[in-house]
């Protein structure tokens, strides 16, 4: 079993979150069983039986011959588009209740961290902040169920944690059942 996997800028530890684990089951695009496989979303008009390897995520030929998406370009305004390629096309995705979609910060596409509650998230405030505000937006502005919200994270909501790229301030948004 192949331990080098691939680099993804934008999604640096898919083993962390569950979009590739190992597997003795054949990748879909290039027919190879590569240890690995790719577990989360792909989004595509073509029938695929089947699943990927990361490196036909990482070159980009998974997406070529299914013509399809790892994740939605939903988010990622102010990208350019070969950022916006890499991390619809060329980035593994991750699993999420919502249709999942991706942080951008100083123009640049975040780096999904994982899928975390509030004790990892406490760990970095300016992400738990922008979740608080995010859900003052959504209406819900009780203070005290805003804290309840966020402290039984979860029970039904969850948060998807980002890095940016540039600066290394961690962003989240909500995501629930």
């Amino acid at each position: 079993m192949s331990v080098d996997l691939p680099f993804f800028r934008y999604h640096p530890d898919p083993l962390a979150s569950g979009s590739i684990r190992a597997s003795a089951e054949s990748c879909a695009c290039c027919g190879r069983s590569t240890g690995w496989i790719y577990t989360a979303t792909f989004y595509s008009a073509h029938e695929v039986s089947g699943r990927f390897c990361p490196w036909c995520i990482a070159d980009g030929s998974a997406a070529d011959r299914f013509e399809g998406e790892f994740t939605d370009s939903y988010g990622l305004d102010g990208v350019s588009d070969d950022v916006l390629h890499e991390v619809t096309r060329r980035t593994p995705g991750f699993h999420a209740w919502q249709d999942p979609h991706w942080l951008v910060h100083c123009h640049d596409a975040g780096a999904f961290v994982g899928e975390v509650g509030y004790t990892e998230l406490a760990e970095h405030p300016e992400a738990l902040d922008q979740l608080r505000a995010d859900l003052r937006m959504d209406g819900c502005h009780d203070e005290s169920q805003v804290e309840r919200l966020l402290t039984h994270l979860g029970d039904g909501m969850t948060a998807m944690l980002f890095r940016c790229t540039d600066c290394g301030v961690h962003l989240a948004y909500a995501d629930a059942s």
